[in-house]
């Protein structure tokens, strides 16, 4: 990932709460059938390894499983807040016009070695962990053991288990720390107008940011 020093976010807990805050991660793996790439929600196990152990599962229909090389790492894209950055909103359009469009994100990205889990148990916890961490905050939560024992059963023998444990993990935040103080507040009384999400969060985080100096 192109990463200039301005945008880079090194800080392991900053990274970690991103991929808790937006679990559907991007499996890109390489095999015998070549790039293969599929949307994929993931726990977090941070006190697994050093860096953190991601774990998930596939559908047992889903090729991505079997055509992959284990020699080969994986790869996994956690995509937060973006949003489009109108050169309008800057206080340098005003001045001498030469500003272009561009595009504010945060993201992340974990590479490591992908291991196959097909364990009934180990499958059991992770779809329970899972649940778990998307029903918390629902008043009734919903709860694996919800359903019939014999239902879940069955459920399990469709799905492998995936854990890779983190081996590098790359963090960028690009939210206008490149622009001048004018700039930044252009953008975020732009973004603020906005009454969706995405456009509060991202004025959020470049009003935190700030100016980061080249280096």
């Amino acid at each position: 990932m192109y990463q200039p020093p301005h945008f880079r976010e090194d800080d392991l807990a900053v990274q970690h709460a991103l991929i808790k805050a937006h679990p559907l991660g991007l499996l890109v793996t390489f095999g015998s059938e070549g790039l293969e790439a599929n949307p994929i929600p993931f726990v977090l196990d941070a006190s697994a390894s050093g860096l953190g152990t991601l774990k998930a599962h596939l559908s047992r229909a889903n090729p991505q499983w079997r055509t992959f090389d284990p020699e080969q790492e994986a790869l996994v894209v956690f995509q937060g807040p973006e949003s489009y950055i109108t050169p309008s909103w800057y206080a340098a359009k005003r001045e001498h016009g030469k500003v272009v469009p561009t595009w504010n994100y945060a993201i992340v990205q974990a590479r490591g070695r992908l291991t196959l889990r097909d364990d009934p148990d180990w499958l059991r916890q992770q779809i329970a962990a899972m649940t778990d961490l998307q029903e918390a905050a629902r008043p009734e939560p919903w709860a694996v053991g919800d359903a019939p024992p014999p239902f879940v059963a069955a459920q399990l023998k469709g799905i492998v288990g995936i854990e890779i444990e983190i081996a590098r993990i790359d963090g960028k935040w690009k939210v206008s720390q490149n622009r001048s103080e004018a700039d930044r507040l252009g953008v975020s009384a732009g973004l603020r107008v906005s009454p969706d999400d995405a456009s509060q969060r991202m004025a959020e985080l470049v009003d935190s940011r700030g100016a980061r100096p080249r280096e």
